[in-house]
């Protein structure tokens, strides 16, 4: 009599990698988290962090290169500090829009219509002084609307009126845009290559632009939300940009003074890219290989809206994973957008601490990961 004997089921191969919750958890930490939770209950699981960034907060430190912190403005215009990091061996500076010209640092105090991306100008013109000669900008989190020109002014291109005097500071400012005057410019800065990391594949102007979309996010009145449209498409008209390009509208359109400004240094658009960020972080890190080897795919963010399917992490996640057939997860603060069927979804707890939430929400997931693998298998 022959005897059967089954061999053990494989560890469950499992890959983590949600965004950073904003003003919460770091990737890393989100991701370090949600696998403690996954562990308590599944405890042969092998696990894989992957950290990801779509542009925003967090996205520059992602890359390899030294840590360079420098006092700059934020958006408001108040002496800050803030981070990029820079490679010299690739002479590539990677620097957050988030990280000078953020939401949180003017949460007190928003300043949707006054507010200018100066202070990562000033991240620039510092990493092309170290030798940078392409720049890769994330365009996640901005706390601005003003296509740009905060940058444009930093590196010395001043935007003017029709009299010849400077416009004020931010969007709201940009429907008396004459010109922009060169006289200052800092030609070896504006004169990199830029890759531009979108968050979201919007357009500048319109419904789903950059004003209608993220202005009132960054706490814009519904009558400032029609200025900023206005400036931004007289900005597009005046630079020659096309504002329904799409990823042109993340952090307030910053792609437009930059595409401006290139095209007017070298006669053409062929040194600006932009691109979603998530995807090129995915890409870097193998991501698509590693989900297709991998048993449940596990993402999140601090709130899964009707933005979040723009080309946001967790949709460029959940992407790859239903290309390779693999099971997905979505732990998120909030679950505001219907979710694929086959996905699970969990929100977290109303806990004050975001460890514990992050782990309950894996040990969570872990539980109906299981409860749906058995159900199939």
């Amino acid at each position: 009599m022959t005897q059967i004997t089954s061999s053990p089921a494989p560890s469950p191969r499992i890959v983590i990698a949600p965004d950073a919750f904003k003003g919460t958890a770091r990737a890393a930490d989100a991701a370090h988290w949600l696998g403690e939770g996954i562990r308590s209950i599944i405890k042969d699981a092998e696990i894989t962090l992957v950290p990801m960034a779509d542009g925003g907060e967090g996205t520059s430190e992602l890359f390899r290169g030294e840590r360079v912190t420098l006092p700059t403005t934020d958006a408001a215009g108040r002496l800050t500090e803030a981070t990029y990091t820079y490679d010299e061996d690739t002479t590539t500076a990677y620097i957050d829009i988030a990280a000078a010209s953020g939401l949180p640092a003017v949460a007190d105090a928003p300043v949707p219509v006054s507010g200018d991306t100066y202070g990562t100008g000033v991240l620039i013109a510092d990493a092309q002084s170290r030798g940078a000669t392409r720049i890769v900008l994330g365009l996640g989190g901005s706390a601005t609307v003003d296509g740009g020109t905060g940058i444009l002014v930093a590196l010395g291109a001043q935007p003017v009126d029709a009299a010849g005097y400077n416009l004020k500071p931010g969007g709201g400012d940009l429907e008396r845009l004459a010109d922009i005057d060169t006289a200052t410019v800092n030609i070896p800065a504006g004169s990199v290559d830029w890759l531009l990391l979108a968050d979201a594949l919007v357009p500048a102007t319109g419904r789903r632009g950059a004003a209608h979309v993220f202005g009132p996010q960054k706490g814009a009145t519904p009558e400032d939300v029609e200025t900023l449209d206005r400036g931004l498409a007289h900005l597009c008209d005046v630079t020659g940009v096309d504002p329904a390009t799409p990823g042109y509208g993340a952090a307030g359109a910053v792609a437009v003074g930059i595409t401006w400004l290139s095209r007017t240094l070298h006669g053409t658009d062929g040194h600006v890219r932009v691109v979603p960020g998530a995807r090129l972080v995915a890409q870097m890190h193998g991501l698509d290989e590693r989900i297709a080897g991998a048993s449940l795919v596990v993402t999140g963010e601090g709130r899964f809206d009707d933005q979040s399917p723009e080309g946001k992490v967790v949709s460029t996640v959940l992407d790859l994973a239903a290309a390779a057939g693999t099971t997905a997860a979505v732990a998120a603060g909030t679950i505001d957008h219907e979710l694929p069927d086959d996905v699970i979804g969990v929100e977290l707890e109303a806990l004050d601490d975001t460890r514990e939430q992050l782990t309950r929400a894996g040990a969570e997931i872990a539980v109906r990961y299981l409860r749906t693998s058995t159900i199939q298998g």
